[in-house]
């Protein structure tokens, strides 16, 4: 799930029938823990879509490209990168904002400001949450300069996560997740439902079994009271990753509730048609 940084959680609703419930993409970690120096080539995304500024949660996969999710690809101008752990525990964020809104980041604007500038580019065949067959919600930033000083993290082999299908195997394997979603507790003031807060923009970590597996998707029970694991995701995390055997093998792609605390979705990339389009991604230059 993707967040505006202006205020409310901006959600868009996506058709999963054969899912049996309603999918929102975007997802902020449910649970968990602050990450610290623990992933340090997870960063956060800042960009603009129709004059709405939004953020989502990405992987450096090597010094020049970041792998993320499809929906949260810029329509409008340049995408903003940072690996800061903590970003911002109050407002204001401190980030930039874009002179013109509707053109969106320019790239002199973002590194004027300190921030590492790229081009998104989403999966030629991402479906937009309507085709389950070909979900595909996968997308690349491809960076002005290069990262320096940051491992990359390591992209899962073809088919990585088939071994793990059978439910029996699935539903005690847990998947690491990382992301700049905000957290789920009850607010400062006013009613005291635990929701989904605006700030602290912090890089957090929670671990999630997995549910269930699709040549697509692999879903996880992201409910903080699951004695297996220790949360899930929920918005601003979209495009973040989950880890396992040491491999980023999904991104954060949707959720089913609006306090995320129940199943989430995560797309795999270790299926051949994403697998084979992000080895093509990976030898690009600017």
């Amino acid at each position: 799930m993707r967040t505006t940084l202006r205020g409310a959680v901006a959600v868009l609703a996506a058709s999963a029938a054969a899912l049996a419930m309603t999918a929102v993409p975007a997802s902020a970690i449910t649970g968990g823990e602050p990450d610290g120096d623990g992933h340090p080539n997870v960063g956060m995304i800042l960009f603009y879509e129709d004059g709405g500024r939004y953020r989502c949660s990405a992987t450096l996969v090597n010094e020049y490209t970041l792998v993320t999710a499809a929906h949260c690809v810029a329509t409008d101008g340049y995408t903003l990168v940072t690996f800061k752990s903590v970003v911002a525990e109050q407002p204001p964020s401190g980030l930039p904002a874009a002179a013109d809104p509707e053109a969106g980041f320019t790239q002199a604007e973002i590194e004027a400001a300190g921030y590492v500038a790229g081009i998104a580019e989403a999966h030629p065949d991402y479906s937009d949450f309507t085709d389950l067959k070909n979900w595909n919600d996968v997308a690349v930033v491809h960076l002005a300069t290069p990262v320096t000083g940051i491992t990359p993290a390591a992209l899962a082999p073809q088919n990585f996560l088939e071994k793990y299908r059978p439910a029996s195997v699935l539903n005690k394997t847990l998947f690491e997740l990382v992301g700049y979603g905000t957290e789920v507790r009850k607010p400062d003031s006013g009613p005291q439902k635990p929701t989904p807060q605006s700030y602290p923009l912090i890089r957090r970590v929670a671990y999630s079994p997995g549910q269930k597996m699709t040549d697509q998707i692999v879903q996880m029970n992201g409910n903080i009271n699951d004695t297996r694991g220790t949360g899930g995701t929920c918005f601003g995390d979209s495009g973040g990753p989950s880890f396992l055997g040491g491999y980023l093998v999904t991104v954060t792609s949707y959720g089913y509730t609006d306090n995320c605390r129940y199943l989430g979705g995560y797309q795999r990339v270790d299926i051949p048609g994403v697998y084979s389009w992000l080895q093509q991604e990976l030898q690009v230059r600017p």
